[in-house]
């Protein structure tokens, strides 16, 4: 469709007024009419950064997740109280001893290319990838020795030590099937299918455009009759949180959850917005700062206990968060009750108290007054990290501590981490629910170091007596037992101090009045979307 250029002009000029410019190229993505040159019942969904990959089997990195789980459906999906309702899988039965788990799929079910998905795809996906290559999946499936596939509908996961979570990470965020007959004898990580994937959901994939757009469109052929009711989703990459906004503002998307905080408030009063504060407990992240504890100037616990005191968390929470979040005192987030403890060593605001752990340190002042330089590196893609991390910068800075921060693309930071290892100390997030075995165990325990694997232990931080109680902790059945080898773990952490918890949060999301509210269950911006539906213009 050809544009008048008048049109282009001042619909440049109108969001230049808004203080920001989106490229002509995005804007003219697709052809047709509607929000941003799509059909009128094509929901188009503002992410922050290119996803690093189109199946989240291999990672739990958030932009992918979001993208993914339209494209394939879990084998589980979850209610409210994240309890698990039927998806891939019609039923399901853990046994006594939580060691052996028998799904009963869904019969009927194709993936993208027309093939059947069966139990063999869920055996390949759990044995060669989730336990392999997942950064929570290396945890969660640690104990699973085999899966049975006795017919193409059954699939038996046996563990060697009793499972009792098993249950909850079955969402397609979190273990995600993929096609065995497309990644069998291919080399996991590279194969073309993550970047084209063939999935089982409701969406199919159609195109991306790296740093514009990945476009979907709806599944004629879905298991699940009358979805979806969209045509398509474009996600479009708009960066930074001023451009979702005036492109919420103007109509060129329908959804987005990377409103700033300091924006929301007028967002919100818009007749054409709805928004959606609803905390979604599969989404819920939290936030800390990682050290890289292979270098020796970060090695000295002491300097950890320093950076911990100079940081306001209260200042972070009404000035950066707007009070759109909870401040951390432990590994396990105080919104996650059944399993958090606060008999864990604090570090409350006390710049004095920072000072003289550096002094113990040894890290006396020179003639610039700095004791100790580093590069920190915050999560590309969101203001929050970067404001995040120029408070953090300027805080430090009172205490003798030298930060350079350093920004890239989110494919860039993701190498650069949890790859290369380049880096010093990060901000870094991630999911750190629903149970600890499946969110929290990841940064800690010593056996998910692995280079290569996204949101793991990047830190390197490795504690025989923190395994000792994750281990446990994760075959225990007592819930009592369990809590107590959780809180044990907590104590030690906080003790050691590899990551620094800042705080935890659910994002807000903000959408059109056109679109259709998200379901009421856990999955928010994680779900399948088979349910939203656009009403006319």
């Amino acid at each position: 469709m050809t544009r008048d250029p008048r049109h282009a002009i001042s619909r440049r000029a109108l969001l230049a007024a808004g203080g920001v410019l989106l490229t002509l190229p995005l804007l003219e993505a697709c052809a047709g009419g509607g929000a941003g040159g799509a059909d009128a019942d094509t929901l188009i969904v503002g992410i922050t950064a290119d996803p690093t990959t189109l199946t989240a089997a291999t990672t739990s990195a958030g932009t992918a997740q979001t993208v993914s789980t339209k494209i394939f459906d879990g084998l589980l999906g979850y209610a409210t109280d994240l309890k698990p309702v039927p998806r891939l899988a019609q039923s399901w039965q853990l046994n006594a001893d939580n060691r052996e788990l028998t799904l009963k799929l869904r019969p009927g079910v194709k993936w993208h290319d027309g093939r059947d998905f069966t139990s063999a795809d869920v055996a390949f996906s759990a044995l060669k990838v989730w336990r392999v290559y997942h950064s929570r999946g290396r945890s969660t499936f640690a104990n699973l020795v085999a899966v049975d596939t006795p017919d193409p509908l059954t699939a038996v996961l046996r563990f060697s030590k009793p499972t009792p979570y098993i249950v909850s990470a079955l969402a397609s965020n979190e273990s995600q099937v993929i096609p065995r007959h497309v990644y069998e004898g291919q080399d996991i990580l590279s194969n073309p299918a993550n970047i084209k994937p063939v999935g089982t959901g409701p969406f199919r994939f159609v195109e991306w455009e790296r740093g514009q757009y990945v476009r979907l469109e709806r599944n004629p052929d879905y298991w699940d009759e009358g979805k979806p009711r969209l045509s398509g989703i474009i996600f479009r990459v708009l960066g930074d949180s001023a451009s979702h906004a005036v492109a919420l503002e103007t109509g060129e998307i329908h959804f987005t959850n990377a409103i700033a905080p300091g924006d929301r408030n007028r967002i919100a009063k818009l007749a054409n917005v709805r928004v959606d504060e609803r905390n979604y407990g599969l989404v819920t992240s939290a936030s800390g700062l990682e050290f890289n504890l292979d270098l020796p100037k970060l090695q000295d616990v002491r300097v950890r206990r320093a950076i911990a005191h100079a940081i306001d968390r209260d200042f972070v929470l009404k000035n950066i968060l707007y009070g759109d979040g909870v401040i951390d005192t432990g590994p396990i987030p105080a919104v996650y009750k059944a399993f958090h403890s606060d008999d864990v060593p604090l570090y409350p605001y006390d710049p004095a108290k920072a000072t003289a752990l550096l002094d113990e340190a040894g890290l006396k002042p020179d003639a610039s007054g700095t004791r100790l330089s580093f590069i920190l590196d915050p999560t590309p893609g969101t203001d929050r990290s970067i404001k995040l991390s120029e408070y953090i910068r300027s805080a430090l800075a009172k205490v003798g501590i030298k930060v350079q921060l350093r920004n890239q693309d989110f494919a860039t930071f993701v190498k650069r981490v949890y790859t290369d290892r380049d880096f010093e100390v990060v901000i870094a997030g991630g999911q750190v629910g629903p149970d600890p075995a499946i969110g929290v165990q990841r940064f800690f325990w010593s056996k998910n170091f692995q280079k290569g694997v996204a949101f793991s232990n990047a830190s390197h931080y490795a504690s025989p007596e923190a395994d000792r109680f994750l281990e446990d902790a994760q075959t225990e059945i007592d819930p009592a037992t369990r809590r107590a080898l959780y809180a044990g773990f907590q104590k030690v952490v906080q003790t050691d101090l590899p990551r620094i918890p800042l705080f935890t949060s659910s994002s807000t999301v903000f959408y059109s009045a056109r679109l259709s509210p998200m379901p009421d269950n856990a999955e928010g911006t994680f779900g399948n979307f088979g349910t939203l539906q656009l009403t006319p213009a």
